[in-house]
């Protein structure tokens, strides 16, 4: 990983720093209401109701600080906690009607300030701004997904070739078959390796290297969930794998991919690959790939 710029940091915390203080995130009544931003999030986020467990999740808080905010809104009459009728482990939180009243204010006043703010500019720098947060919003996603190594057995590599197997399976004409997917054995220890994608705790993508014969390498299974694609994830796990075949010291590293597949296609020529003559009788291949590594 390069070091980032000094600069990059500097111009990240002071935009930070703006926005905060510009929206009232560091005000104890936001929005003009009797509460501080962490309870009046929560309350939107509460919406018709929800698990305490999925909330936590969601929004990444620890559980004690999680918990005595609920009780708070509670003891204020905003919301009602009880146990799940199926599982009594699960905490169930929902609005009463003093909460959704108090929601549906706190959602008018947050589009009335939203909405002076953009009504000092004109159509044109609207529409650049609403760009520019869609932007920053993608490359922060993006920045907060970790690539991780684990063995080709592990649920979670396993899951995503379920997903990656059932997406290509709706995609491909002649439909696929699971068989065709990676062994675990393939994919582990000295054998190969399998990445997985996580975004917020959730697996949203992964890819398989396996070896072919001596210092040369293959890339199977690239894929990323529905929901995290558009963001550039799946060049930062092709990257991964070629760091990581370049460790185990390939010189070369091939791929298949489906006629259908064009966006692939097209990632993979933009990363310096060349399409070349089959090297592999593959049922599902059209396309085959080789690039040299440094």
């Amino acid at each position: 990983m390069e070091p980032v710029s000094t600069d990059h940091v500097a111009a990240l915390r002071h935009f930070n720093r703006y926005f905060t203080r510009r929206i009232g995130a560091l005000d104890d009544h936001y929005l003009g209401q009797d509460r501080p931003l962490g309870e009046a999030r929560l309350l939107f986020e509460i919406g018709d109701g929800v698990s305490l467990r999925a909330l936590r999740a969601r929004l990444g808080l620890d559980a004690g600080y999680l918990s005595r905010m609920a009780k708070a809104l509670e003891t204020q009459g905003m919301v009602r906690i009880t146990v799940h009728p199926d599982d009594n482990r699960l905490r169930m939180v929902e609005l009463t009607p003093a909460g959704r009243i108090e929601l549906k204010e706190q959602n008018r006043r947050a589009n009335a300030l939203a909405a002076g703010l953009l009504a000092e500019l004109d159509p044109r720098q609207q529409e650049q701004l609403t760009e520019a947060m869609a932007t920053a919003q993608r490359l922060l996603r993006l920045a907060g997904i970790t690539v991780e190594l684990v063995d080709g057995a592990a649920p979670e590599a396993r899951a995503c070739l379920d997903a990656y197997a059932a997406d290509i399976d709706a995609r491909f004409p002649e439909g696929f078959d699971k068989s065709d997917l990676v062994r675990p054995e393939e994919v582990s220890g000295d054998a190969g390796a399998f990445f997985v994608a996580y975004e917020e705790g959730r697996p949203v993508g992964c890819g398989a290297l396996r070896r072919l014969k001596p210092g040369v390498g293959e890339i199977r299974h690239v894929w990323v969930h529905p929901a995290a694609r558009r963001l550039g994830l799946a060049r930062r796990l092709l990257a991964a794998l070629e760091g990581e075949a370049a460790a185990r010291g390939f010189d070369v590293i091939r791929l298949d991919t489906h006629a259908t597949l064009t966006e692939a296609q097209a990632m993979y020529r933009a990363s310096g690959y060349t399409e070349i003559p089959a090297y592999v009788d593959h049922v599902y291949a059209d396309h085959w790939f080789e690039k040299r590594l440094p």
